[in-house]
């Protein structure tokens, strides 16, 4: 069975710091392209960053230089650490296969004072 699966996100102050996961099962992760989504309240969901199989990044501009897309292929793992985080970047986010109907369920991350 095909499979992602979001952790990682939660309720954080400016200024902090949160690492998502997602753990790919059912299969061949290392030989895809993976991407972290996220949608705000009221917003449509937007593409925040990729990873391609052999490591290549790509950012929203918006987050470049706050955060960092990585993956580990032995876990099977995808991972989105977010530093400097602002209240604009409360969303849902979700990971997905690029060019697939494959996604996660999503991690709500919600910055906040």
């Amino acid at each position: 069975q095909v499979q992602l699966q979001e952790s990682g996100g939660g309720l954080v102050q400016p200024g902090g710091s949160l690492r998502l996961s997602c753990a790919a099962s059912g299969f061949v992760f290392s030989v895809y392209d993976m991407g972290w989504y996220r949608q705000a309240p009221g917003k449509q969901r937007e593409l925040v960053a990729t990873i391609s199989r052999d490591g290549a990044a790509n950012l929203l501009d918006s987050v470049k230089g706050r955060f960092t897309i990585s993956r580990d292929n032995a876990k099977k793992t995808v991972y989105l650490q977010m530093n400097s985080l602002k209240p604009e970047d409360t969303a849902v986010y979700y990971c997905r296969v690029i060019s697939s109907d494959v996604w996660g369920q999503g991690t709500q991350v919600t910055v906040s004072s």
